[in-house]
């Protein structure tokens, strides 16, 4: 219950800033239609691959609405007051997870709506690429959880665009590795962002053949590591913070 009332504490505080919410829709939408405006010839940019690349383009910012959450209340001495309460390190962090997914859901859906009424077609997959999108959203707001707790606020807008630049670049979004390969072909394979949107384009396609061992291995390994981290980092700065 407490975790809970927590969730429904954090919810509020995320609504208390609309401009950061519209950007953090607004943006990613504004893409998803200029892009497909330019008609480039190249399969990233097709509707139906390029609205994968937005919703995970719009995780990145997600990252760091997360950590700016965190970095405030760590500087409103929030959470200090809250470390005298019974609440486990993983309630705070279910907590911060669970207000965040409703926006997550909204963003997801209104992207899907405008993708629609640009002529993506409307199958029933859509639906399990929404839920299959939300497990992955929970990997970012718990990476937005380990930035916010390790940095102070004016350092969660550095590597939180660190953050949305990896995504952008390394995740397949604009180009595929392939185009350039060598080291950078490494570099995607050995970070999370190209399973993840080869996860969210198999679902909306219902095709899964893009997605390697290699790539589930990779996500699985970052998902635990990230959830963990956060965890054990959230932890520790509680009772630093608290001395």
């Amino acid at each position: 219950m407490r975790m809970i009332n927590f969730a429904k504490r954090n919810f509020k505080e995320l609504i208390r800033d609309p401009l950061s919410l519209i950007f953090e829709i607004v943006l990613p939408l504004f893409l998803l239609f200029i892009f497909q405006q330019f008609d480039i010839p190249a399969e990233n940019y097709r509707l139906e691959n390029f609205t994968p690349s937005i919703i995970l383009f719009g995780f990145s910012f997600i990252t760091l609405f997360t950590a700016t959450l965190i970095a405030k209340d760590r500087t409103s001495s929030f959470l200090i007051r809250l470390g005298t309460s019974p609440m486990k390190s993983s309630d705070y962090i279910l907590g911060y997870i669970l207000s965040l997914l409703p926006i997550v859901l909204i963003q997801n859906v209104l992207f899907f709506i405008t993708a629609i009424a640009m002529e993506l077609e409307f199958t029933i997959s859509i639906i399990p690429t929404i839920l299959v999108s939300i497990i992955i959203s929970i990997f970012f707001i718990s990476l937005g959880i380990l930035i916010g707790s390790l940095v102070s606020e004016k350092g969660t807008g550095g590597l939180g665009s660190i953050v949305v630049q990896l995504v952008c670049f390394t995740s397949g979004m604009y180009f595929p590795k392939e185009s350039i390969g060598g080291i950078f072909a490494i570099i995607c394979k050995a970070l999370p962002f190209e399973a993840c949107l080869n996860i969210i384009q198999g679902a909306l396609h219902s095709d899964f053949s893009n997605l390697t061992l290699v790539h589930i291995i990779v996500f699985l390994i970052y998902f635990i590591a990230i959830i963990l981290s956060s965890i054990i980092v959230f932890k520790k700065r509680m009772v630093s913070d608290n001395k």
